[in-house]
């Protein structure tokens, strides 16, 4: 018998499943942590400050900062352990792969207490550590050199860039970081941060929350949308080029990575901070081919079919302006994410309930069993 035709759910759209203090989209300029504008943060504040807002509730004072930003440079280390890990896995391994393994192995040298009691310590460390993670395995396999997590700088970002480039990055590239770290860190149930409630709901580990987030954010319809926009930017060497081949991709009725949202309508909020700072990167590297394509590719895209980029679309000329190699873009995303993700594992954690939905069930009526031999 055929089975029923059910109407589709649409992925949960506009379902709450739900409370949460964490974060509001839609309010104010279109989005708050903790009730704070994200305008005012990403021009005012360090992603140092906004992850401590998002994981333990409040902005620090200018000691509680210093304090927690030492907290954050001692968890830079990487147990020896983990080397070994990182020295095995193959260089053609997605870097979010690197990422996701890196998290899962760091739970097993070092597991989070089964009340949970060290779970602040866990989050500083995992915050901590994600950059060092990525770079140890980046220098290994490219470069052929093992690195050591020593460095001048006292924020993730700039530790990122040092290490990463090794040499050390202008406070313009520093800023820009923070700016990107803090646009990226949280934003309300997304499919990654709805997978690390669950986690939490289950009353596992917080290691385990936070390797299934870092998999989900892998798809290209979540994180992964920042490296197909920079894919598709790179195919274009002038701005009449990208014209015809978007229009040819429209056409031809391809998808367009990095436009779009599922909960903003008219505009992402986040695109208009990060757009200008990819002017100003351009401005500095002294590229002036990228930022224009981009702005015509984001002119088509409304033109033709009412479409706004996302943070992810400007993001990426962002990344690539300050010679980030376009496989790491979304593992600045889980470097940033944490925070957020954290942060709902905690709160899922203090009022817990399992989540388990039930579902539609669209199958086959009851059928009789049928022997084997007369199937």
């Amino acid at each position: 018998m055929e089975a029923k035709e059910k109407k589709k759910t649409g992925g949960l759209a506009g379902v709450v499943a739900g409370r949460s203090a964490i974060c509001t989209v839609g309010t104010g300029h279109g989005l708050n942590y903790r009730g704070y504008d994200i305008y005012d943060l990403a021009k005012n504040a360090t992603f140092e400050e906004v992850s401590y807002l998002l994981t333990k509730g409040a902005l620090p004072t200018q000691s509680e900062l210093e304090i927690y930003k030492k907290e954050l440079i001692q968890a830079r280390a990487l147990p020896d352990a983990l080397k070994v890990v990182l020295r095995t896995l193959p260089k053609n391994a997605h870097p979010m792969d690197i990422m996701r393994t890196g998290c899962s192995t760091l739970g097993c040298l070092e597991p989070e207490a089964d009340n949970f009691s060290d779970q602040g310590a866990k989050i500083t460390r995992l915050m901590g550590i994600f950059p060092s993670i990525l770079l140890y395995w980046h220098h290994y396999h490219v470069n052929g050199k093992e690195i050591d997590t020593n460095s001048s700088q006292d924020t993730i970002g700039g530790y990122f860039l040092e290490k990463l480039h090794n040499k050390q990055p202008s406070e313009l590239w520093i800023k820009a970081m923070h700016v990107s770290l803090i646009l990226y860190a949280e934003h309300e149930f997304n499919a990654s941060t709805f997978v690390a409630r669950i986690g939490a709901s289950t009353l596992s580990d917080i290691y385990s929350a936070i390797t299934a987030a870092i998999g989900v954010l892998r798809g290209p319809l979540h994180g992964g949308a920042n490296e197909a926009a920079m894919e598709l930017i790179s195919e274009y060497k002038s701005v009449h080029e990208a014209t015809r081949g978007i229009y040819e991709k429209l056409e031809n009725k391809a998808k367009i990575m990095g436009f779009g949202h599922r909960v903003y309508v008219s505009n992402d909020p986040r695109n208009i901070v990060i757009k200008e700072w990819s002017r100003k990167l351009a401005d500095d590297v002294g590229n002036s081919t990228i930022f224009p394509i981009s702005e015509i590719i984001e002119k088509i895209m409304w033109d033709e079919k009412k479409l706004f980029p996302n943070l992810d679309f400007y993001s990426a000329s962002t990344y690539h302006f300050m010679g980030i190699p376009t496989a790491y873009f979304t593992p600045i995303f889980v470097m940033s994410r944490t925070a957020g993700w954290a942060a709902h594992v905690v709160e899922q954690r203090g009022d817990n309930k399992l989540i388990r939905p039930n579902s539609e069930y669209i199958g086959p009526e009851n059928r009789a069993y049928v022997d084997i031999k007369n199937r």
